[in-house]
């Protein structure tokens, strides 16, 4: 760039080093500057800190220890944050058995700390602004006697449609997406009518793809980026990670990159078109929305949703769920799927099945086999991972059945763990369990080839019949005798 602006007589040298001497030069001054003012303020901190320990001391037995550690505290050099909330932490501890009102005193004022440095260090992972899609409000699904029956891909296609004709800030591109629609003609004629500047094809650069959406949604745009399959997802992970998940965190809400990333993944045979890596999403995309649609119905009004927020979202759409018959909302580019919000699909005492996205017909169709055997199961789709369900569903589903079955597509301890731990601790699930909680998963390697590779790698229809029968069973032998 300086070469450039030589040779282009736009500067000379002199005035080049001149602005970088002077650039310099007012980093250091704001960095001083900066750091004078925090340390000011840490100091006001820690001498409230040390005092009320001094207070507490003179209360307790353990005088002589506590004197040191408020000694310890004000001699140490440039002390932050840590080194005052560690010598509170050790005081509590020391004075654990003691109830005077001085400890309860430094108690208060180490708990409104606590408040403060969680929105100092821990706040901001998504922007919380009013326009968040947690706010968009919720517009249910309108049908009526005229309602058409279309393959799930033509609903998708219909909601793209009018929502691009809706907002002209909407974008779309990816492997594909353009000429021919997506491989699953999610786009189908869109390019036509909307032109080759809002719906584009890429090359296969899925990194590319993601930088690209990270760049337009942060001029104000809002891009759907398609990654073409799920699998595929790994190649951008870095972006994924690095850049925009960690965007509004690292800025502490002051930047925001509202892209969409478009995929389809789960059920199919195939080592490299079929995979969930579900456990490696959740854990290195925090600061994204992860939508887990079962059908195209609900991957459109998680659409309409994020189309009206300003946060990022990854949508897996199911990818033998695009020809499968659904039907046609009246209201299919305004009606909207709150995030977060779990759903019930099927009532019942025996069981509480968790599961999403393809899994969902599995369990659905097992359920009907098991009814026979007088097992009903209580089917609940949280419909999004990130987050999940806020209104504790599963939790009050378990107070019913007291038994908890966790059914997944990813390998074992991934996103089954994280449903587990979400349900059992999160939502306090442990206090009503009668039995082990279970996960049924797919195997620990990619699925192989063709249908028998899909049954014997995934759960199946027979194996979520045999592993809640055997949960009945363990319950009560009698009624439930074993199988095998």
């Amino acid at each position: 760039m300086r070469e450039w602006m030589i040779a282009s007589a736009i500067s000379t040298e002199t005035e080049l080093d001149e602005l970088e001497t002077e650039a310099k030069k007012y980093v250091r001054e704001c960095q001083r500057e900066a750091a004078s003012e925090l340390l000011s303020v840490v100091n006001i901190e820690l001498d409230e800190a040390a005092k009320l320990i001094d207070e507490l001391a003179y209360n307790v037995a353990a005088k002589d220890e506590l004197l040191d550690i408020s000694s310890a505290l004000r001699s140490s050099y440039d002390a932050g944050r840590k080194d005052i909330i560690a010598a509170i932490r050790k005081t509590l501890r020391i004075t654990a058995r003691e109830n005077s009102a001085e400890r309860q005193s430094l108690l208060n004022w180490f708990n409104a700390e606590m408040v403060k440095n969680d929105e100092r260090f821990n706040s901001k992972l998504f922007t919380d602004t009013p326009q968040s899609p947690l706010n968009v409000p919720v517009v249910a699904a309108i049908y009526s006697d005229n309602t058409r029956l279309l393959d799930g891909r033509e609903v998708l296609n219909a909601c793209f449609d009018i929502n691009f004709d809706r907002d002209k800030s909407i974008v779309a591109f990816g492997e594909d997406v353009g000429a021919i629609g997506d491989v699953n003609q999610g786009f189908a004629g869109l390019q036509n009518k909307y032109g080759d500047l809002r719906i584009t094809d890429t090359g296969i650069r899925e990194a590319t793809i993601i930088g690209q959406g990270m760049g337009l949604a942060m001029r104000g745009l809002r891009p759907i980026a398609e990654i073409q399959y799920l699998d595929y997802l790994l190649y951008a992970m870095t972006v994924l990670s690095d850049d925009i998940a960690s965007l509004s965190y690292r800025t502490r809400g002051g930047q925001k990159a509202p892209l969409i990333i478009r995929t389809r993944g789960h059920r199919l045979e195939g080592i490299w078109h079929s995979g969930s890596p579900m456990g490696l999403i959740l854990n290195a995309m925090r600061g994204f929305h992860i939508c887990v649609p079962r059908n195209m119905t609900q991957a459109a009004g998680m659409y309409n949703t994020l189309l009206r927020g300003d946060e990022p979202a990854l949508v897996i759409e199911s990818l033998n769920g695009y020809r499968l018959k659904e039907k046609l909302p009246d209201n299919v580019g305004e009606f909207t799927v709150p995030l977060g919000k779990a759903e019930i699909l099927k009532n019942g005492a025996d069981v509480t099945v968790v599961s999403y996205g393809s899994t969902l017909r599995i369990v659905l169709e097992a359920a009907a086999e098991l009814e026979k055997m007088d097992i009903h199961i209580e089917v609940i789709d949280p419909q999004t991972l990130y987050p999940f369900d806020t209104d504790n569903v599963c939790g009050n589903s378990l107070k019913k059945t007291s038994k908890l079955l966790v059914i997944d597509e990813d390998v074992p301890g991934a996103a089954s763990a994280y449903i587990t731990q979400k349900i059992v601790e999160t939502e306090n699930g442990y206090y009503a369990l009668d039995a082990q909680p279970r996960t049924l998963t797919a195997k620990e390697h990619r699925p192989p080839y063709g249908s028998d590779g899909d049954y014997f790698s995934k759960p199946s229809v027979d194996d979520v019949i045999e592993t809640v029968y055997a949960m009945m069973n363990e319950a009560n032998p009698v009624k439930y005798p074993a199988i095998f």
